[in-house]
């Protein structure tokens, strides 16, 4: 995937099923920057994903800040934790004891059925956090060793490539699923579709509690003070996370009968052409060449343009072709396309 002109938040799991392979853990979580700066959060075990709302209550990260070197609060965090893959006992300021009997231990890590974890902070180029990544094992569990760091430490790179984000979406891709969520000028919920109250619930992670439970969260709340702007068009917003590419529209609502406003969000989930097309990729089972030709042959790109971008001969590339056609029992680009259910993705070039 590093090699591919796709990436951010929502390759996680495929990221995490193959890392699953590499270092041994029971289950992972991935602490990243919201569409608002806050960090959302991506966890395997329902269980762990349970505890996330309880990991940002301001008591608990005043407990995590007394228990630990390095705090986890804010997207600008990811930046300040040390370079490299550490452990859970790496990153304690206090002695084991001191970590049990504290409020994080025993609201966030305990119920979550958290006993080891390996941490690892990814950075752009520049240096800006794009991620931080936890490995966990269960209380009891073996803990982590130097050779699961050092198994970490050299696949950094590829991961930071990976889940950098690509850039906001654009409104291409398929429509999976739409919702209508009904609130206020002042942004209290009034009511919301089922589908609707399962997509806030996707794109807004933890700080989504549901209607008539909490606030909006800060995005949607600035998203219906931009719907009062007068000439203005509609306003919108789009993030992409863990859960995929999500765009939420406001129009005004006028009463059927008397007095009386509302504010319509229309919320949107899309798949991005990527990241169907690297859906339908990764249960083939294909040789890395082949799956990676597949890819820049559904781009459009031509063959010679694949040879540099793969670093391999133009020969090379046609035996390659005409192996993952036998393959797919395909007999050209058309053909290979249709049988992965996808459309072409870049700009369109000679079927062959």
């Amino acid at each position: 995937m590093a090699r591919l002109d796709a990436g951010g938040p929502e390759l996680i799991a495929p990221v995490l099923e193959a890392l699953h392979a590499l270092v041994g853990f029971d289950s992972s979580g991935y602490f990243y920057p919201g569409a608002d700066g806050a960090l959302d959060a991506h966890m395997e075990h329902p269980a762990v994903q349970a505890a996330v709302p309880d990991h940002f209550d301001p008591r608990i990260l005043a407990s995590e800040a007394r228990v630990f070197h390095n705090v986890l609060q804010h997207g600008d965090d990811i930046a300040r934790h040390p370079h490299g893959p550490r452990s859970l006992a790496q990153m304690l300021r206090v002695p084991v004891d001191g970590l049990l009997r504290s409020d994080y231990y025993n609201v966030v890590m305990r119920p979550a059925g958290v006993g080891d974890w390996l941490s690892l902070p990814l950075r752009t180029p520049e240096g800006r956090g794009i991620g931080m990544l936890f490995l966990f094992r269960p209380a009891g569990a073996r803990p982590f060793g130097s050779a699961e760091q050092l198994a970490l430490a050299r696949l950094e790179a590829c991961l930071a490539s990976v889940l950098r984000p690509a850039g906001l979406p654009d409104e291409a891709g398929e429509v999976l699923r739409e919702g209508l969520l009904v609130v206020t000028p002042q942004g209290q919920p009034l009511w919301s579709s089922p589908e609707a109250e399962a997509l806030m619930a996707q794109a807004f992670g933890w700080r989504w509690r549901g209607v008539g439970r909490a606030p909006l969260p800060h995005a949607l709340q600035l998203l219906v003070q931009r719907q009062h702007s007068p000439g203005a068009p509609a306003p919108d917003v789009a993030l992409r996370n863990a859960h995929g590419c999500f765009h939420v529209r406001a129009a005004p609502l006028a009463a059927a009968a008397g007095p009386g406003e509302a504010v319509a969000l229309h919320v949107t989930q899309r798949m991005e052409p990527g990241t169907r097309l690297l859906a339908a990729l990764r249960p083939l089972d294909l040789p890395l060449r082949q799956q990676e030709l597949a890819w820049w042959l559904a781009r459009g790109l031509p063959e010679s343009q694949i040879a540099a971008r793969m670093g391999i001969s133009a020969n090379t590339v046609v035996y390659h072709r005409r192996q993952l056609y036998m393959r797919m029992g395909a007999a050209s680009r058309d053909d290979l396309l249709a049988a992965l259910g996808v459309t072409t993705l870049g700009v369109t070039a000679p079927a062959r």
